[in-house]
C-alpha cells in the first residue's frame, strides 16, 4: 500500500484510490467520512483538485445547508414519485423539514474527481440514508453548486 502526506489533503493511502478517514461536521452532526481523491500511483494531484477541495472547505459552513435543502427537496420528490405522499410507508416516513431529515442521513464520503475527466472538477458527496440502504444517497457538486441529487452513483 502506498502512502503520501499531501500538504492540502493530508496523509493519504492508496488502495484502488487515494483516501483517508476523517471527521467533518455536516449541519451540526459530526460524521466519520472517507475523503477520496482521484489520482495516479505517483501521489501527484491536479491543481484543479486542490482548488476544488479548498473551495469546498472554505465554503462548507454555508454550502452544507444548501446541500441539505437540495436533499430534502429530492426526498419529497422521491416520496411523491413512489406514491408515499398519499400512503404510509415506514421506509419513507413523512418528514416536514430539512432539519428532521438529518435524523435519516449521514455523510460518509467526499470524492474529489480528477481534472482529466471533465473541464471542471466535480465533487461528490455520499450519504447513508435510512430509506434506501442499497443505493444510498449522492450529491454532485460542480464549481461549488449542487447539480444533481440521487443514488450514490451520481457522486462517484
Amino acid at each position: 500500500m502506498y502512502q503520501v502526506n499531501d500538504a492540502v489533503f493530508g496523509e493519504l493511502s492508496l488502495f484502488l484510490s487515494w483516501s483517508r478517514d476523517t471527521t467533518i461536521d455536516f449541519c451540526g452532526k459530526l460524521s466519520e467520512i472517507e475523503l477520496i481523491i482521484d489520482g495516479e500511483e505517483d501521489g501527484k494531484f491536479d491543481k484543479e483538485q486542490y482548488d476544488a477541495y479548498v473551495a469546498l472547505m472554505d465554503n462548507w459552513e454555508t454550502l452544507q445547508y444548501n446541500i441539505l435543502q437540495f436533499i430534502f427537496d429530492y426526498y419529497i420528490q422521491r416520496r411523491h414519485e413512489l406514491g408515499y405522499d398519499v400512503g404510509h410507508n415506514e421506509d419513507y416516513p413523512l418528514i416536514d423539514t430539512a432539519e428532521q431529515l438529518l435524523e435519516h442521513i449521514n455523510l460518509d464520503g467526499i470524492i474529489i474527481k480528477s481534472a482529466s475527466l471533465s473541464k471542471y472538477i466535480d465533487v461528490g458527496l455520499t450519504f447513508y440514508c435510512s430509506w434506501d440502504d442499497e443505493n444510498g444517497l449522492g450529491v454532485k457538486l460542480l464549481r461549488g453548486q449542487v447539480v444533481e441529487v440521487g443514488f450514490q452513483d451520481v457522486a462517484i
